[in-house]
């Protein structure tokens, strides 16, 4: 990569510097622990890391962090895994989350938005006196600190007001989104046992309305133990039998009583993709994504009081988590409900008019898709308040980030940013102070020690490498569920590198302190922002009987595009007509999710494996990105190396 300076797309004046909450926060923490004054972002970065300790004491003061019970120090060990962060400390996530209801009662909390794009607003008072209500249910109905709760929900203000009426007692949340298969959502929910389903009959999306009711009643018969299912009737339908009503536990006029719990007490449960069998359930804490989201949320997307933060998501990707973080800067946050692009694809451009959003964030896929479609935000919507544009999901390719200068406004804050499931938070991305060059984050998070590392382990710069994290960050995961001696966890992030996070992202830290990302080193599907494992796939495709075995890659492509082909290897004597075709997708749209249904479906001779028996998805994948036979694989593990010839002359011919 080049280490020359290009100019940058866009600064920041120097009004907005000043403005900005890290720039105070720096200002502030020179005066009281001993931060840089002077050298702006680099400069605190460098300290941040330097002295975590100090830094993440210092973020708990800036954002007045409630402790019920003072913590004894703030890192009680540092190793990865098994940091452990505020010891002693006790506190409540959702007390922080609904702080702004003392000062703000009758602003909103909340905007809600369907497809008629029209904001219905939630105040703080009656946000709070909900999660009060349902809190005191869900007490009613036994739920005790460490119970799962979970959710089958679309991204309405129920699911937010379920997720902090568990948080107040002290419960772990987990939710899917609607559009999730039964299967899918079983593999999820069936690991952590959850007591309680809040479920919906039904969502809306691309203007039909979609029924989930056999869903929901296939999800109750196979969680056995659940004690407990709340009926949600978005589409209007009776409850079933033995299901309580929403409005008759959300009713009352009722104080919340947050569980003071300890720093380290589980929050929720995110999964991952599953590729290579269960999707893990990772398990985050109250305090360490409390701290992780402040700094997130309050320093880098410098939102506040004044703000309203749209991002496009479901219930089934963090980044719905990170929405709801919002509220702990109290900020109002939209929820919108519906399809990324109906009733055309300027859909999402029309909700951050309608709702005055100040920060608004995509997938880099809908601003591809914006820009092919001729969509013209600036002509076509007010968007006179939206100071920023951030895209995650997939890396923005260059031509996104022109596209967003010359169609939205040329005084935009374009933040690319990339994280993971796996901590619920950026690595890298948004900050208000520094630059923007065209196909680069800004720079690495604070308090995040990120590393671009060679198969040795030694770091790199202006080079493609690993991307590692040296040092414990709060919102890493505390455990998964069900891995009793955490080897599951350990295998997942510290094999390659004995007490170094590695990701799984390919990335350049360029010596300018900014960040490209290139993609996956591993074949998770990622399909806007989405991720699903290949295993989720194959067992859905393989239980057709003309399916011998499948395999499934996901290409990103250097305009930004995402290209995901199904290979299959038909039993003998079928045919890959246009029946079978549909089949296929028909399967993996109602088995899983409609938004990983393949771009084609290819007939193969055969699938190729390691000398194991695993199935070779990222050495295919390199091949298919245009790397040669040699960089792409090791010969000698693999079992037919014929095989390989097929795909890699696909490739060629593909261009």
């Amino acid at each position: 990569m080049s280490t020359t300076n290009p100019s940058p797309l866009w600064q920041p004046s120097a009004e907005g510097i000043a403005r900005a909450q890290v720039t105070k926060f720096q200002a502030w923490a020179a005066e009281r622990h001993g931060a840089p004054s002077d050298g702006g972002y680099a400069a605190l970065h460098r300290w941040s890391v330097d002295e975590l300790d100090t830094f993440w004491k210092a973020v708990t003061e800036w954002f007045d962090v409630r402790f019920s019970t003072p913590y004894a120090r703030v890192l009680g060990d540092r190793a990865m895994p098994g940091a452990a962060w505020f010891p002693g400390g006790t506190l409540n996530y959702a007390e922080h989350a609904l702080r702004a209801a003392e000062t703000r009662a009758d602003e909103p909390a909340l905007l809600y938005v369907d497809e008629t794009h029209e904001p219905v607003p939630v105040t703080w008072s009656d946000l709070r006196r909900q999660v009060g209500s349902l809190a005191a249910e869900l007490r009613a109905l036994g739920v005790r600190p460490g119970d799962r709760v979970s959710g089958y929900l679309p991204n309405i203000p129920e699911a937010v007001v379920a997720l902090l009426a568990t948080a107040a007692v002290g419960g772990v949340w987990t939710s899917c989104a609607p559009d999730f298969g039964a299967r899918s959502v079983l593999d999820r929910f069936q690991q952590v046992e959850p007591v309680v389903l809040f479920a919906v009959d039904g969502y809306r999306y691309g203007g039909k309305e979609h029924d989930r009711r056999d869903t929901v009643a296939e999800l109750r018969r196979e969680l056995p133990t659940l004690n407990a299912v709340v009926h949600i009737p978005l589409l209007g339908t009776q409850a079933p039998e033995d299901a309580l009503e929403w409005s008759a536990l959300t009713s009352a006029d009722v104080e919340p009583v947050f569980e003071q719990v300890p720093f380290g007490h589980p929050l929720w449960v995110l999964y991952s993709s599953g590729t290579t069998g269960l999707p893990k359930a990772i398990v985050q804490s109250q305090g360490g994504i409390l701290v992780e989201h402040l700094k997130q949320l309050g320093l880098h997307c410098d939102l506040g009081p004044e703000d309203r933060f749209f991002w496009y998501t479901s219930t089934g990707w963090m980044m719905w988590n990170f929405l709801v973080s919002g509220l702990l800067t109290g900020t109002t946050i939209v929820l919108y409900d519906g399809s990324p692009g109906y009733p055309d694809t300027g859909a999402q451009w029309r909700i951050a008019e309608r709702t005055g959003a100040t920060l608004f964030g995509t997938s880099a896929a809908y601003v591809m898709a914006c820009r092919k479609a001729e969509v013209h935000p600036s002509r076509d919507f007010d968007l006179g308040r939206v100071r920023c544009v951030a895209t995650t999901g997939s890396p923005l390719p260059p031509d996104g980030f022109r596209w967003l200068h010359d169609e939205v406004r040329e005084d935009l804050w374009i933040a690319s940013v990339s994280g993971g499931t796996d901590v619920c938070s950026c690595f890298a991305g948004a900050v208000p102070t520094l630059p923007v060059y065209i196909g680069e984050l800004q720079a690495a998070g604070l308090g995040t020690d990120l590393q671009s590392w060679d198969p040795r382990g030694k770091p790199l710069t202006d080079e493609v490498g690993e991307l590692v994290v040296t040092n414990p960050m709060p919102s890493m995961p505390i455990r998964f569920w069900n891995d009793p001696d955490g080897s599951r966890y350990h295998d997942s992030y510290f094999d390659t590198y004995p007490g170094v996070w590695r990701h799984g992202d390919w990335i350049t830290v360029t010596s300018r302190g900014s960040v490209v990302i290139h993609g996956r080193s591993d074949s998770t599907l990622n399909r806007q922002g989405v991720r699903m494992g290949s295993a989720d796939i194959y067992e859905a495709v393989e239980r057709l009987p003309e399916i011998r075995e499948s395999l499934v890659i996901g290409v990103e492509q250097p305009d930004g595009g995402y290209w995901m082909p199904l290979f299959v290897h038909l039993a003998p004597g079928a045919v890959l007509d246009e029946d079978l075709l549909n089949r296929i997708k028909g399967t993996i749209r109602e088995q899983l999710s409609p938004r990983h249904v393949p771009d084609e479906v290819i007939e193969v001779p055969g699938v190729p494996h390691t000398l194991t028996g695993k199935r070779i998805e990222v050495p295919v994948k390199r091949l298919l990105q245009g790397a040669s036979m040699e960089k792409a694989v090791n010969l000698g593990s693999v079992d037919n190396v014929e095989l390989l010839r097929f795909y890699e002359k696909l490739a060629r011919e593909r261009g």
